[in-house]
């Protein structure tokens, strides 16, 4: 809610019927103190308005009306608002002016005609609601709560009118937003507009044909709720038709485009066309779902979550953690780029991979799923990819923007990807210049970041390239652009890094060579569909080796991990810190090791960690710092810079977060000191700490509670469901005690 001014402005409504209403109704519901006049030529519904408390006075003569009020908001359908501005030009003065009309450019001209230019002091508005029904009488107090308001001011409009009427917006619950005139009524039109006119043409249709009685008696719920909407004031509907003709044209252009591509597919039998369309259909109506609910990844930055860990317990049990997520993205970027059906099992069902897997059903994929993990892609080939309507959300993945821009930089069309606010401060200079040399286009942001803009229809061609460091996306990206390009691509690492791009690529029998440092591959070839079964997240077991490492009584076994030896860092630093750790069931899954993971509590000594496995653990060190605050002595890292600039700087966020619980530390510019501290009870106090929107350090320090003192309060949580769904519910049941918190 805005804040109560001093002495609220009388407000006058022209046009009290249900929206007009409903804006008198949620202001008198607001405790507004200011005076609610209403001009009507209806005397009845003044009278009602009256009678239902809604509105102070009102009558028809508008002049006399205007010169009580301080704000002046016009009610009334969009065709005949110029008959109102121009009774409004001898009388407006300075008062502040305002509309809720549903199409801005025609309001906007009717303004200019009747004023001969467009107020500093008219501020256009449009209440994104409503309801069939009409009238005062339909007036509820509660219609503008958690909707829209959208705002189309000038560049010249008095700032004092706009802050009024946002105030006044947001005094009936409203979200108020801006954007400009043309840009709002073509919103509008394929939004709003064009499914009332479908529904309209539809009811219509059916309406008209002998058999309209069995047709309507037997009509299911699908039709009722799709044809609710056709039961609208017709008079409203036919002037925003005409008011807003030329944008709602042009979204009607684009339906019957589609229309038609489906028809061809049903007529020609193309299951694929049609899955897919279905498929992207209903993933996108269940995408607008999460938005509604800001449970997506494109509203996770409006979420506020904390999480608050008890202190003690111990943990224990038999559990499988979620899909690994760097397997997951490539299963989908791979499985769609390949000739054929690719089935996977196991696929991580996080934000960041939903966000890769939503991104190829915008670029033409058909694919179906996930449910349990399991996802079928009905591949396109390298070159079957179409452009995508606009930006490609990657939601907080580095490994999603840095991939795609290997595989989107041979592609036909020009591309844009974006990501959320913690990525766009990520750098992508370090695949941008690389794949400039092989003849990319690509223009980045301010300090090469994202948005990464790629310009299609480039020739590339396979060069050398010797990494100045250790990045298995950085390697990954130039190998799928050297799917594309005239030659060899040649690509030396100056230490190991995941190799599971390699792999997979092989699996599709795509001949990748490995000699020593150097990955090599020659463009021009093509994937073949392969069964992927994805192996457990080491680094979301990781959380959990290490809560059972610190904590006494703890024996814990963790299923089907991926053990590929270049993410065993983790487990090679756990073993050298004295942890009892042990791999059962080994065994492996689609060209990649797995195994069971076994640990009990043992005590922990501090270790200096060995340079050659920092790139090997490079995703778990926030879990290892925590390991290494509960652990005898001092444990020291060096080698690892890259840890700055993950999604957040992880060596200062953890070290910042382990001062506040009382864990002393020594940061350098490529490493930290940690002092451990050991005893029968507690290692260090509870405390608030801040996790910078990144998910691994809001889970180093949910693990970092079993040792505490107190409570652990953890900020700012949301991003875990990029990498760990279900984390919180794991948490419990292997014995933390663990609440998130809506903030």
């Amino acid at each position: 809610m805005g804040e109560t001014s001093p002495v609220d402005p009388a407000v006058l409504i022209v046009g009290l019927g249900m929206i007009g209403g409903s804006l008198a109704a949620a202001l008198k519901s607001s405790g507004y103190t200011g005076r609610i006049l209403a001009c009507d030529p209806d005397v009845e519904e003044i009278d009602t308005g009256l009678e239902m408390g809604v509105i102070d006075d009102g009558g028809s003569d508008l002049a006399a009306l205007v010169v009580q009020s301080g704000l002046v908001i016009v009610a009334v359908p969009v065709l005949a608002m110029r008959r109102v501005f121009e009774q409004l030009v001898p009388v407006l003065g300075d008062r502040v002016l305002t509309d809720v009309g549903s199409t801005k450019r025609c309001v906007c001209e009717a303004a200019r005609e009747a004023f001969g230019h467009l107020p500093v002091n008219f501020v256009p508005g449009h209440p994104v609601a409503g309801s069939e029904k009409s009238g005062v009488a339909a007036a509820n107090p509660a219609l503008y709560r958690h909707h829209k308001v959208i705002l189309t001011p000038e560049s010249d409009t008095t700032p004092t009118a706009v802050a009024m009427v946002r105030a006044l917006w947001q005094r009936c619950g409203a979200e108020v937003l801006e954007m400009p005139v043309d840009r709002h009524d073509q919103v509008l039109a394929r939004t709003s507009h064009l499914p009332h006119l479908l529904a309209f043409s539809l009811v219509d249709t059916l309406a008209r044909q002998d058999e309209r009685l069995e047709i309507f008696r037997y009509a299911a719920g699908g039709f009722r709720d799709f044809t609710r909407i056709a039961g609208s004031d017709p008079v409203m509907w036919h002037d925003i038709f005409t008011a807003n003709r030329d944008a709602l044209l042009s979204a009607l252009d684009d339906f019957e485009t589609g229309l038609a591509r489906l028809r061809a597919a049903v007529e020609q039998g193309d299951s694929d066309a049609m899955l897919g369309t279905f498929d992207r259909a209903s993933h996108a109506r269940h995408y607008f779902e999460t938005l509604l609910n800001q449970t997506s990844y494109q509203t996770m930055e409006a979420r506020q979550v904390q999480y608050r860990v008890s202190p003690g317990g111990s943990v224990n049990g038999r559990i499988r953690v979620p899909g690994d997520k760097s397997i997951s993205h490539r299963s989908i970027m791979l499985g769609a780029l390949a000739n054929g059906v690719t089935e996977v099992k196991g696929f991580l069902e996080g934000e960041d991979s939903l966000a890769t897997l939503q991104a190829f059903r915008d670029m033409g994929v058909a694919i179906e799923g996930p449910h349990q993990g399991r996802v079928t892609i009905h591949g396109v080939g390298l070159h079957g990819l179409k452009k995508p309507a606009g930006p490609i959300y990657v939601g907080n993945s580095g490994t999603a923007m840095r991939l795609f821009a290997g595989l989107l930089a041979g592609q036909a069309f020009d591309t844009e990807l974006t990501g959320d606010a913690s990525l766009t401060k990520r750098p992508m200079a370090r695949v941008a210049d690389p794949l400039r040399l092989m003849g990319a286009r690509i223009d980045t942001a301010e300090g090469g970041r994202p948005p990464l803009r790629i310009h299609g229809g480039q020739s590339l061609k396979g060069i050398h390239y010797d990494m100045p460091m250790a990045s298995a996306q950085v390697k990954s990206c130039l190998l799928l652009a050297g799917l594309y390009a005239e030659g060899e691509t040649r690509v030396r690492e100056p230490a190991p890094t995941r190799d599971h791009t390699e792999r997979m690529l092989n699996g599709f029998g795509y001949k990748v060579d490995r000699d020593g440092d150097l990955a090599t591959l020659q463009g021009g070839g093509a994937l073949t569909s392969a069964p992927i079964d994805v192996p457990s997240d080491i680094s979301s077991a990781t959380f959990f080796l290490v809560a059972a490492a610190i904590t006494p009584g703890s024996d814990l076994v963790l299923e089907h991990v991926g053990v590929n030896p270049t993410r065993i860092g983790v487990i090679n630093i756990l073993k050298a810190m004295g942890a009892d750790l042990r791999l059962e069931n080994p065994r492996e899954v689609g060209g990649e090791p797995v195994a069971d993971l076994h640990i009990r509590y043992a005590p922990l000594k501090g270790i200096d960690i060995p340079v050659d496995q920092v790139p090997l653990a490079i995703d778990e060190f926030p879990a290892l710092f925590v390991a290494a605050a509960n652990a005898e002595g001092t444990t020291r890292l060096r080698g690892a810079e890259e840890l700055r600039v993950k999604e957040s700087d992880r060596i200062q966020a953890m070290a910042d977060g382990l001062d506040i619980l009382g864990v002393e530390t020594a940061v350098y510019d490529d490493g930290i000191d940690v002092v451990g501290n050991v005893s029968e009870g507690p290692n260090y106090q509870g405390g608030q700490v801040d996790s910078l929107g990144d998910h691994r350090i809001a889970m180093a320090f949910t693990i970092a509670a079993l040792r505490a003192g107190g409570p652990v309060w953890i900020d700012d949580c949301a991003n875990v469901a990029t990498s760990f769904p279900g984390f919180v519910a794991l948490a419990n049941k292997v014995g933390l005690e663990l609440a998130e918190v809506s903030a």
